[in-house]
């Protein structure tokens, strides 16, 4: 019938496409070479410079206690007075530092910026890795007008590909529901060619590293 024969006619058509296109992949085997620039001078300069070349900002610390010390002044001089904090063991450094923060879901729509920690940094991107698993949660990452990130320098990796690598070394076979990345503050250049930060998430986006 007319209708069959359309259909088989159809069929025929997306099995010759589907054979055009495996014909037309290149099958042969990529390179073993690395395809980034370099890490220099080193890790941690390279990841200041690429994180502030997307407009993020790179606040490096001694050790924790510096971390907070510094925290605090960037918070003065941003007139921020409250943090918003779901994790509890940032909560307690906060609380040390005298710190105001505060985890009151009734005030998460109402914050003025939030304070998260992160799975690996990217050096050569400049990049934050996340995922699900974090005590903070999935909206910290988002919502926040400002997000601050704090972490340790033995989070740094090279390259994207050390992140997942390391990212499934530490969860082996239970990898969180969500694992993504994090590359400067949000931003957008739909309207007009400008650019416009903090269309879609967070409009300043703040990491702080700590040495030891």
């Amino acid at each position: 019938m007319p209708t069959n024969s359309s259909r088989q006619h159809i069929l025929q058509s997306i099995a010759a496409a589907s054979q055009r296109r495996l014909a037309c992949i290149d099958t042969a085997e990529v390179g073993a070479e690395i395809i980034y620039k370099a890490i220099e001078p080193d890790a941690v300069t390279c990841f200041k410079n690429e994180l502030e070349a997307i407009s993020g900002q790179f606040i490096l610390c001694e050790n924790s206690v510096d971390l907070f010390d510094k925290l605090k002044v960037v918070l003065l001089e941003k007139g921020i007075s409250t943090l918003f904090c779901r994790d509890s063991s940032i909560a307690n450094n906060l609380a040390i530092t005298n710190i105001n923060y505060c985890n009151d879901e009734v005030e998460f729509i109402n914050m003025e910026a939030g304070i998260t920690e992160c799975e690996f940094l990217v050096a050569r991107t400049g990049s934050v890795l996340i995922s699900s698993a974090s005590p903070s949660g999935r909206q910290m990452n988002v919502f926040p007008p400002i997000h601050f990130v704090i972490a340790n320098v033995s989070q740094l990796v090279d390259y994207p590909e050390d992140a997942l690598v390391a990212i499934q070394k530490k969860y082996n076979h239970s990898l969180p529901s969500i694992i993504s990345t994090i590359t400067g503050p949000s931003r957008t250049a739909d309207i007009e060619k400008t650019l416009v930060l903090g269309a879609h998430g967070p409009k300043e986006f703040i990491v702080l590293l700590s040495k030891v």
